[in-house]
């Protein structure tokens, strides 16, 4: 089932490629489908994984890495904290199924992020539990970089988050 998704989602950013002239345009669309899936996957997640509320963004962090990346995807990325205020975290994937088939970017698609999908899949998962954040790709293996990273920002700071429900 994984590697038919694997191939079927190559093959739907091969056809994106063909409409859209501008890698930005391509990213754009992967982000919107992404986040599209992310608001419907949720429900799904938190029915299938029996996970607590989180009470940080840290624990936030680690239940996407450990438990969806490891139920839909088949990998665990390992997470790092990358600000002292707690919001910036990146996942860093060893292994990203979704570019098991494809051998490198080609030199006129340089600006592409294949698997920006994943970005709004992320986003769109947090919104619906009400996190707002902002989800981009750090670094990618398939534009020569020694890593995947996936960068997650979380928009608004814990104290915001226990002031407003104190009101």
């Amino acid at each position: 089932s994984r590697e038919l998704f694997v191939l079927t989602y190559g093959a739907l950013v091969a056809q994106l490629c063909k409409e859209y002239e501008k890698d930005e345009d391509v990213n754009a669309c992967l982000d919107r489908m992404g986040y599209s899936i992310g608001i419907r996957l949720i429900d799904d997640f938190l029915a299938r994984s029996a996970v607590r509320k989180c009470r940080s963004y840290s624990e936030t962090a680690d239940v996407i890495a450990q438990v969806a990346f490891k139920m839909y995807l088949g990998v665990t990325p390992s997470v790092s904290c990358s600000s002292a205020t707690g919001n910036e975290f990146s996942l860093i994937l060893d292994k990203n199924p979704l570019v098991d088939f494809v051998e490198e970017l080609p030199a006129e698609r340089a600006s592409l992020c294949y698997c920006n999908l994943l970005c709004g899949v992320i986003r769109g998962a947090l919104e619906m539990v009400h996190l707002a954040a902002e989800v981009s790709f750090l670094q990618d293996r398939l534009k020569g970089d020694a890593v995947t990273e996936i960068g997650i920002t979380f928009l608004r700071k814990p104290e915001d988050r226990k002031n407003r429900k104190n009101k």
